[in-house]
């Protein structure tokens, strides 16, 4: 029996994760994990601990959430509060991997540094109880340093493909 894959109304949402939504709206081009974002970060984008209308806030792996998270600001309200735009933070209708828009966003740190918020959990339907540790901003100035690939050399760093290398390959013709 043929599968039917087109649209329907009752297909459910795509589940999108906090990473790509977060390149998306913030135009911040950085790949890969989220707990990898700040230090990434580093050298290609202005960082701090200030938060400002457009810059990610790249929060530090905790408890569950092993892999970091990252949330663009969408307003920032006043010292101490932001309203933040991201992906796959609440469950919403059950459901994981949704968007969330000016969601409330507390920094709870002693210092009042950033580097602890609570964060608005819909299930809750109020700002949630964890103190989540955060590293910093990530600036959307616009100005990006390039990528710097450091894997490859100009020149090959052989002159003639080795005879072992070259047999791995000799039952694929």
């Amino acid at each position: 029996m043929d599968s039917d894959f087109s649209s329907s109304a009752s297909e459910l949402a795509p589940y999108l994760q906090c990473v790509p939504y977060a390149r998306k709206v913030s135009g911040i081009e950085i790949y890969g994990d989220a707990h990898t974002w700040w230090d990434q970060a580093q050298g290609r984008y202005a960082t701090g601990s200030i938060p400002r209308e457009g810059a990610v806030m790249a929060f530090k792996p905790h408890r569950s959430m092993r892999l970091g998270h990252v949330a663009a600001v969408s307003k920032v309200v006043d010292s101490r509060r932001v309203l933040l735009d991201h992906a796959n933070w609440s469950p919403i209708d059950g459901r994981r991997g949704q968007v969330e828009k000016d969601v409330l966003a507390v920094d709870v740190s002693p210092a009042n540094d950033w580097s602890e918020v609570q964060v608005w959990y819909a299930p809750l339907g109020a700002v949630g109880k964890t103190a989540w540790p955060v590293e910093g901003f990530i600036y959307s100035d616009g100005v990006a340093q390039p990528r710097v690939q450091i894997a490859q050399s100009e020149k090959p760093a052989r002159k003639k493909t080795s005879k072992r290398f070259l047999s791995a390959f000799a039952d694929f013709r």
